[in-house]
């Protein structure tokens, strides 16, 4: 029910940045005017698997993503038919696959994209997109020479958990990127907390 919320919260408001964005060009403004395309987005699956402690390359993990990406597509949906009824259809709505279907009109051509969303994710700490995580600990160089080490928050916790944290290990992983070949790491742990370099592009 609360991502349900959201995601009807979000369609609105991405579909009123269409009517509050100042277009330079009139060309630009026709043409976003008259599909009015919006494209909510996910940031944090690879967090999300971290948490429910299933692998990225597992079945397990394809079916959330079918089940989360449905859900999203069908909810969005909804709530761009109930502005089309509202607040009127995209100007093209006739000669577009919709007008052939069940829905009674729609604001939006389109309502979501899957996007990388590296900034935005740095920005709140979330893994990037529907992508794997890069690298569970990383070591970030500062101007003044000094260096940090930054890990993923859900990788730290089950370290701590099991108590296998050191200091020593984290500045370890973050030089080899991944956990796999590391003989301190226990397998059930290898099998949740895998990195791009561990995935084979199939799963991707």
């Amino acid at each position: 029910p609360r991502l349900k919320k959201v995601i009807h919260l979000a369609v609105r408001f991405l579909d009123d940045v269409i009517e509050m964005s100042d277009y330079k060009l009139p060309e630009t403004q026709k043409v976003v005017s008259a599909n009015r395309k919006i494209g909510l987005g996910v940031m944090g699956f690879a967090d999300l698997l971290f948490q429910l402690e299933i692998g990225y390359n597992t079945d397990a993990a394809v079916n959330i993503a079918e089940k989360l990406s449905s859900f999203l597509q069908k909810e969005a949906r909804s709530a761009s038919e109930k502005l089309g009824v509202e607040r009127g259809s995209f100007p093209n709505f006739k000669e577009s696959i919709f007008a052939k279907s069940e829905y009674k009109a729609m604001r939006n051509a389109t309502v979501t994209t899957i996007a990388p969303a590296g900034t935005l994710s740095m920005i709140t700490d979330c893994s990037s997109g529907i992508e794997p995580l890069f690298g569970l600990v990383y070591t970030k160089h500062v101007l003044d020479g000094s260096e940090m080490i930054y890990s993923n928050l859900y990788f730290e916790n089950t370290l701590k958990h099991n108590s296998l944290y050191s200091n020593e290990l984290m500045r370890l992983i973050s030089q080899v990127g991944s956990i796999q070949s590391l003989k301190e790491i226990p397998a059930n742990i290898k099998a949740v907390f895998v990195v791009t370099d561990d995935i084979a592009p199939i799963w991707h």
